[in-house]
């Protein structure tokens, strides 16, 4: 259930919070508005790939050979959100140093809506991480713990790029879209086939459905 949530979550943020945001931004392009976005997740995906052949990776015991260890699985999620939430700090960033430059199509309203939509979609993304960190183990404090680092990169993120905003802006749609394509890769590669094991596969499933529409509302309706 909570791969299956962890995935719909995932999958909704992919595409509202960054591919579609990666392609707004180079709107201007007309029909080649998609080359960042194709170029980034792409290169989000193979960077994952890559990292998945890098860590080692560990065996349970001689009857599951080959299956990777929950550290890796965890890592690997970690690793997904945490490069999320950097672009998504950007984006903040840039309203703020958009409005800060008295730029007549952004507000400050509208930067601090952004900013608290995406606050609030960190709820379940640090859910994602400390629920199932807890239940391979580790105290209930440590999982909160890690979930609020996946998150801390975020004003990090919006403070650089209010700094370097004007180098920044136009990379930015392949930030987004690397995330992008990193989450996906967990999705595809470690969420869908856990969701999928044993006789409760279809509770996976729902939940898959209940993480991507409560993610789709949070991101169209606060975003």
């Amino acid at each position: 259930m909570l791969s299956g949530f962890a995935a719909g979550v995932m999958v909704a943020a992919s595409v509202w919070s960054l591919l579609i945001p990666s392609m707004d931004m180079v709107s201007d392009r007309g029909k080649l508005a998609f080359i960042p976005a194709a170029t980034g997740f792409c290169a989000g995906m193979i960077f994952l790939l890559i990292l998945d052949k890098v860590i080692p990776h560990m065996h349970l015991d001689e009857s599951e050979e080959g299956i990777k260890s929950n550290l890796q699985k965890t890592t690997m999620m970690v690793l997904a959100v945490t490069l999320h939430n950097i672009p998504e700090g950007m984006a903040v960033g840039i309203l703020y140093a958009g409005w800060a430059s008295g730029s007549a199509q952004i507000s400050e309203a509208g930067a601090l809506t952004l900013a608290l939509g995406i606050a609030i979609q960190n709820f379940p993304e640090g859910a994602i991480i400390s629920m199932p960190l807890h239940s391979k183990g580790l105290s209930k404090l440590r999982a909160c713990w890690y979930g609020i680092l996946s998150g801390i990169v975020e004003p990090a993120a919006g403070f650089l790029t209010i700094l370097l905003a004007s180098r920044i802006v136009s990379i930015l749609p392949y930030f987004l879209s690397f995330a992008a394509g990193a989450m996906i890769f967990v999705v595809v590669e470690e969420l869908v086939p856990e969701m999928s094991e044993g006789e409760h596969s279809n509770l996976g499933t729902i939940m898959f459905m209940l993480g991507f529409v409560l993610m789709m509302i949070l991101d169209v309706a606060l975003g």
